[in-house]
This record gives C-alpha cells, sequence and structure tokens, in this order.
C-alpha cells in the first residue's frame, strides 16, 4: 500500500517533469531565432526575452517535484552518506518537517495569492510592447508547491519504509548522470576480471 502510494506520486511527477522537460526544446528554438534575425537580419524579435524567461521559469518549477523524487537535488551528505540507512531515514524525517514542508507550504500560499492577482488581472508582460502574459507562469507557482508536497508525502513515506526494512526503497529511474554511467561503466571490467582470478 505505502510503495503503491510512493509509486502513484514518482510517477504523477514523471509525467509533469517530462512534459515540462520539452520546454527547453522550444527555448532553444526561440533563442537560436532570435539570435539569427537579431545578428544576420538585424530585425530583433519584441518576445524572445519574454520567451526565454517564462520558458525557463516554467521548467525550473515544474521540474522540482520531479528531481526531488530522483534524488536529485544538490545534497550536503559528506557525512550523512555514510550513516547506517536508519539514521539517514531518521535525520531526513526530522528535517522534511522541521524545513521543507514549512518552506513548501509558505511556497503554496504566498505563490497562490501571487498567482491569483495576476491571473485577475491578466498580467503581461512589460518588458516588451508585446504583452506576452505572464500569469500562467505564475499560476504555476502554487501548482509546483503543490507537487513538492505530494512528493514531500512520499519521501516521508520512504523514510519510514526505510526505519521498518533497514534499507532505502528503490527509485523509478529513467535518466542517469554521465558520472554515474561512466564510474559504472569503469567499475564493471574490474569486478569481472576480479570474477574470473
Amino acid at each position: 500500500m505505502i510503495r503503491d502510494v510512493i509509486r502513484t506520486i514518482d510517477l504523477l511527477n514523471k509525467s509533469v517533469g517530462h512534459a515540462f522537460a520539452w520546454s527547453i526544446v522550444i527555448l532553444t528554438l526561440g533563442v537560436s531565432y532570435e539570435v539569427f534575425v537579431r545578428y544576420v537580419l538585424r530585425d530583433p524579435t519584441s518576445w524572445a526575452f519574454d520567451l526565454s524567461y517564462i520558458l525557463y521559469g516554467a521548467m525550473f518549477l515544474m521540474a522540482g517535484a520531479y528531481t526531488l523524487s530522483r534524488g536529485g537535488h544538490v545534497r550536503a551528505d559528506v557525512f550523512s552518506r555514510r550513516w547506517r540507512p536508519r539514521t539517514q531515514a531518521t535525520v531526513e524525517l526530522v528535517l522534511y518537517f522541521i524545513f521543507f514542508f514549512p518552506g513548501v507550504l509558505a511556497l503554496v500560499i504566498a505563490g497562490w495569492g501571487y498567482g491569483h492577482e495576476s491571473f485577475a488581472i491578466r498580467e503581461v508582460s512589460v518588458n516588451s510592447p508585446v504583452g506576452v502574459p505572464v500569469w500562467p507562469l505564475k499560476l504555476l507557482i502554487p501548482a509546483a508547491g503543490v507537487l513538492l508536497t505530494l512528493q514531500g508525502i512520499a519521501e516521508v513515506l520512504r523514510c519510514l519504509l526505510c526505519l521498518k526494512e533497514g534499507a532505502w526503497p528503490p527509485r523509478l529511474h529513467d535518466v542517469e548522470e554521465l558520472e554515474s554511467q561512466l564510474i559504472h561503466s569503469h567499475a564493471a571490467p574490474t569486478d569481472n576480471a576480479g570474477a574470473q582470478s
């Protein structure tokens, strides 16, 4: 039951993270187009700046919960990575309630007021005469907070499972850092050579 809840939340945030990852493709095409028309045709657009910060902001906001689901946020685990799993889970559990949930709750509450006000006046960008709408981006702030809250619940459940079983439950796996891939590829021949000796 607990594993099903964790998996469901992880899959939800995976779907959202993967959907918003396409923002980088649109962003790359938009910026490349802007560079071409600005420096080759000498006719810059009036919307490129707005496009870049809106798409980057959307991607940044909506990838937070996905990154948390993969354990990908930067951590100061110089000492904690050497601890036993149950000790890690105990410390993480306490820290989620002291720091994570209050911060995310503040993000949801403040973000809702910020986004709702922007939506009510149909706020547009002041950076260009085109008037690109920015209220959709501001409405993503509380949405990101809700997804982070859900993922935080999944992480707390992971901690509880680790306390019960003495080992961390596995995470969904869909991408891997190049550094990790290189470490695994260099370690594999050594392991095989040691097995043959």
